[in-house]
């Protein structure tokens, strides 16, 4: 059983119930909130989303969390982003409209090309060894998105190929975006989503500790 909590960020457009149920089954304490101080009192933070770029942000900015994953960022407190959550962490989006995202990751939100939906089990390739998704590394995940990552190389961690090379796993310091549902990905899905949350706490533990201790 691990010690960590996993806070889940509740902005009404989640898909809170399997990602509360995968986290718990692998061990994790987990609490859902909207409440800063809630989500203050975990380890890690997790945006899911699930709908629209636009409607999400003002999900957002309605609850007062838009500052609040900002300044946490800024704290270098871990936090993954999974699909529609990943995407809010870039710095704007075209889906719809052109709306202003949390900007903690450089880069866009651009449609597909060559295809209207990227749905399915695809593998992907990490582009960085040493990594808590080295073990993932060529293993299948499942996606189920119409936009897609634009943005600096640097912040690419893994891709997967449908039509085009896609960005699979995007990363700034301790903040992770993730475009597939690990939580929807079995076996392989649970492993990388467990050794990245660890490995993300871990690596907050060091930097307080060099830093403070």
């Amino acid at each position: 059983m691990s010690n960590l909590i996993v806070g889940i960020v509740d902005y009404g457009m989640g898909n809170h119930a399997s990602v509360m149920h995968s986290l718990k089954s692998m061990g994790f304490k987990v609490r859902i909130s909207a409440d800063p101080q809630v989500l203050d009192n975990t380890n890690i933070l997790i945006l899911p989303g699930v709908g629209a770029f636009p409607s999400a942000m003002q999900a957002l900015r309605d609850r007062g969390l838009v500052n609040y994953l900002q300044k946490q960022a800024e704290m270098e407190r871990p936090m993954i982003g999974i699909c529609l959550g990943m995407q809010l962490l870039t710095t704007a989006s075209y889906e719809f409209e052109y709306t202003l995202g949390l900007d903690l990751i450089e880069g866009e939100i651009v449609p597909l090309t060559g295809s209207k939906w990227h749905i399915g089990w695809n593998e992907i390739k990490c582009s960085q060894q040493d990594s808590p998704l080295e073990s993932s590394n060529h293993q299948a995940f499942y996606f189920n998105h119409s936009f897609t990552y634009q943005g600096a190389d640097k912040y690419k961690i893994a891709i997967a190929q449908h039509n085009q090379a896609i960005a699979a796993v995007i990363r700034n310091g301790n903040i992770v975006g993730l475009q597939f549902h690990p939580e929807k990905s079995q076996d392989p899905g649970r492993e990388l989503f467990k050794n990245l949350i660890m490995g993300l706490a871990n690596a907050k533990k060091t930097f307080d500790r060099s830093c403070h201790g």
